[in-house]
């Protein structure tokens, strides 16, 4: 009898487990329709933006049970500005440093939901070697099949502003380039198979 009660509590301990295991997905982010977009006041006359051509990236989600993390890695070097003079000026020390600090990294652990909905995720960004708190916004989260290919995937758009000074970029302020930095990800991701 101990012996089936024992055999018994394994299996539903086994069980319990596979149900928690097989609640949480993971996604692997699309690299190429999710390239982060800044945005920054030149000036004071006008918004200027540029890009990140390259990132990567993991999201877990618990839908359940309303948890989840994010990481995504965002190659410096691979910024664009729309002009070459500017891409070099934001690869040099004054801004990105990307000889020395070639990733900007956002690492999340606190997922909010609202219903189904993922609306916030709350997590640190490292940028120039200084790691600070920061909340991303989610919008437009939607989970589905891909209409082409019949993937599963799931997509949105996070934003947070930064104020860049905060991470140690101070060149330009305070008048030629804004302090605060809007950071847009809209990222599109597939779920691992």
């Amino acid at each position: 009898m101990t012996r089936l009660l024992a055999a018994a509590t394994v299996a539903l301990t086994l069980a319990i487990s596979a149900g928690r295991a097989a609640a949480q997905e993971t996604y692997t982010i699309d690299p190429v329709h999710s390239q982060p977009i800044f945005e920054a006041r030149h000036m004071g006359f006008s918004q200027q933006r540029g890009s990140f051509s390259k990132s990567t990236g993991k999201i877990t989600l618990d839908r359940a049970a309303k948890k989840g993390t994010v990481e995504i890695v965002i190659d410096t070097t691979s910024i664009k500005t729309y002009d070459s003079k500017l891409d070099d000026q934001m690869k040099s020390e004054n801004f990105f440093n990307v000889a020395n600090y070639p990733t900007l990294t956002f690492k999340g652990n606190n997922v909010v939901f609202d219903g189904d909905r993922i609306v916030q995720v709350d997590g640190e960004l490292t940028m120039l070697g200084v790691t600070k708190p920061v909340s991303l916004k989610v919008a437009n989260f939607v989970c589905g099949e891909h209409p082409m290919n019949k993937k599963p995937m799931c997509g949105a758009e996070a934003t947070t502003t930064i104020v860049r000074s905060e991470w140690g970029m101070k060149y330009g302020l305070p008048k030629a380039v804004s302090d605060e930095i809007k950071l847009t990800i809209p990222i599109e991701a597939y779920r691992d198979q």
